[in-house]
């Protein structure tokens, strides 16, 4: 019983030490409101990247804090015990052979070392910037703190001017740990089973394994200590001539700018001086989505000068709105067909990697598909630039996935809830493909709690921006999934709905998916008469299996349930239905379970980027609808 309460005691020692921290940060981003503009280069911003090869440890210890009561930050990593090799941008997960580095639960530290590249003047500033890291990090700079950061798939930065040097070597040491609580956005658990060697798993409600690290870039950059310190842009247009709405704030004296919009011939077609107004373009080039335009994605460049600043922005002119049951962009009628994904590869995990963001965005192309979920995360902004280069829609996700307790809906939870949606917004509000934000997935939304948390949540996301519709996707319990006892429903603009009819319900039957379906999708659209994207539907298949008749888990089965539900799909476009999302793009890695194969293998695509039987049925039908929209798209062999 003694040994019971000491393993009782270091759990509790353990999930204290992980909240305490979490309220700290949070309290500190909280109090953070200035912008945060991407790092591009110009003539007065250079950017030098340390990504690499980084030193690394977990911490081991009982209650996962040696490296803070041992202050590993205050010398390199190497010289306080033993290091390995670590790749950043990667996750740390499955880069060895370790199955305790696998699974870990709590900090890891990275740290690595550099000389200043930048000849250091008193009119610069130097930034430092990590654009993701899961969950919770904290940063030091040649051992002293400089940032701390609640949440993961977001930026956060900070000034480093007077702490680095410029005639000697540099260290940066991040400590990041993967730790949830009720009150994180994913929510989640620490549990402790004093019988299993690593005593410490993570309970939480999300289909993808939890992947940690420092995911994606870490940047030193410089700025003028007078600088453009945010841009926001909104866009309209009447007949051919077109509205850059923009504002410009600044750290500095002046009250003017040199603002100007140049086209993609370099020509300036609408400038101005001030800080914040109005820019007219003549025959205008609007944005336009990939099946919608054989121009699609066009973008203008808002050039900003600032004393010695000089910021460029990329631009689309586009509007949308939603009206009846129809979602409008430029003031047509914009159908959705295409996927749901996940930031997941074999080895890197969540980590970047331009070859295969590359390649997703041939692959979508090459489907005829014309927009994707951000499911269940904001991705990297550098997809999002390719998107809005090639004019495939998003509709952008919070990581608010599992909200399916009532103790996940508590106000530390909401003004958490809130201070994401802020970065994300603050992060990706000028771009042109980004037409709607989903602030969560498939939370409880049946539960009395929900009521009063969404619709704080969906009432500071329009107060952020008014310009986009805002959704959640529906889910969960049976509750949630009756239109009229879900309490959130009402709040949205459109309405984005899971249904895995003959998968989850009524396994196998692939006739049910006609009465069953319908059924569902009516009841929704009696009920609230606003658009509707069926927003996942699918079934899982292994890559070479097959049988006749089509049984659960073959590519045949896969291919019957896709073709079942297109035919519903056709009945209810366009008058009631808006779009659909197949569940996945691609395979995709999940914690291990009774039911899941080496993952989620409900990809179109295996996780290697294969195209299962299914694919090219899709690719037949998404081909089809692109037609509807009256542009022939020659798709890439």
């Amino acid at each position: 019983m003694l040994v019971m309460d000491l393993h009782a005691r270091a759990a509790y020692l353990f999930l204290i030490t992980c909240l305490l921290l979490l309220l700290d940060i949070n309290e500190l981003v909280s109090a953070t409101k200035k912008g945060m503009l991407y790092p591009r280069p110009s003539e007065s911003r250079t950017i030098f990247e340390l990504g690499g090869v980084w030193n690394f440890r977990a911490d081991m210890s009982a209650n996962r804090s040696a490296g803070f009561e041992e202050k590993w930050y205050s010398k390199p990593l190497a010289m306080t015990g033993l290091v390995i090799d670590m790749p950043v941008p990667a996750s740390f997960n499955d880069i060895t052979q370790d199955e305790n580095l696998r699974s870990f639960i709590g900090w890891v530290w990275y740290d690595r070392e550099f000389y200043c590249p930048f000849y250091l003047k008193s009119d610069i500033q130097v930034v430092l910037r990590i654009e993701s890291a899961h969950y919770n990090s904290v940063v030091w700079l040649n051992g002293q703190e400089v940032m701390t950061h609640a949440g993961g798939h977001l930026p956060f930065e900070a000034d480093v001017t007077k702490l680095i040097y410029s005639s000697k070597k540099n260290r940066v040491t991040v400590a990041v740990n993967n730790t949830l609580s009720p009150t994180t956005l994913p929510p989640g658990e620490v549990q402790y089973d004093p019988d299993l060697p690593n005593p410490w798993t993570l309970s939480h409600q999300f289909d993808f394994f939890n992947y940690a690290g420092i995911h994606r870039g870490v940047k030193l950059y410089t700025k003028p200590v007078s600088f453009i310190d945010d841009i926001t842009v909104t866009t309209d247009f009447t007949e051919t001539t077109g509205h850059v709405m923009y504002n410009v704030t600044i750290v500095g004296t002046s009250t003017t700018a040199d603002v100007k919009l140049l086209d993609q011939n370099n020509s300036v077609v609408a400038s101005n001086k001030s800080l914040s107004g109005i820019l007219t373009v003549p025959k205008v080039q609007l944005w336009w989505p990939y099946t919608m335009s054989s121009k699609p994605g066009y973008l203008y460049t808002l050039q900003v000068t600032y004393g010695e600043d000089i910021y460029r922005l990329p631009v689309g002119v586009r509007t949308v709105k939603v009206d009846g049951t129809k979602f409008y962009i430029n003031n047509k009628p914009f159908y959705f067909h295409g996927v749901n994904k996940h930031e997941d590869a074999d080895i890197r995990g969540k980590g970047l990697d331009m070859p295969l963001i590359t390649k997703d965005i041939n692959l979508l192309k090459w489907l005829g598909a014309n927009s994707f979920r951000t499911s269940h995360y904001p991705y990297a902004e550098e997809i999002l630039d390719m998107c809005d280069q090639h004019g495939i829609v998003v509709i952008s996700e919070s990581p608010g996935v599992g909200i399916v307790q009532a103790n996940f809906m508590t106000n530390k939870s909401l003004a958490h809830h809130q201070e994401v949606m802020f970065e994300l917004i603050r992060r990706d509000k000028n771009r042109p493909s980004v037409v709607m934000w989903s602030v969560a997935n498939e939370p409880d939304s049946g539960i009395p709690e929900a009521h009063s948390y969404f619709k704080s949540v969906f009432d500071y996301t329009r107060s952020l921006d008014s310009t986009r519709p805002v959704t959640f996707v529906h889910g969960g319990s049976s509750e949630a999934r009756d239109p009229q006892h879900d309490q959130v429903a009402p709040f949205v603009d459109v309405l984005c709905l899971n249904n895995y009819q003959a998968w989850y319900s009524n396994s196998g039957i692939l006739s049910s998916i006609s009465p069953k379906l319908s059924k569902y999708i009516s009841a929704w659209n009696q009920q609230y008469k606003k658009p509707i994207i069926i927003s996942e539907y699918g079934a899982g298949a292994v890559y070479g299996f097959h049988s006749d008749p089509p049984l659960m888990f073959t590519e045949d089965y896969q291919v019957q349930l896709f073709k079942e539900h297109f035919k519903v799909f056709d009945k209810m476009r366009p008058d009631v239905l808006t779009g659909e999302l197949v569940w996945n793009f691609a395979d995709f890695m999940t914690q291990q379970e009774n039911t899941r194969v080496l993952g989620n293998r409900k990809g179109i695509f295996t996780r290697q980027r294969q195209p299962k039987a299914v694919a090219y049925v899709l690719q037949e039908r998404y081909v089809q609808l692109g037609a509807l929209s009256g542009v022939t798209v020659k798709y890439m062999k």
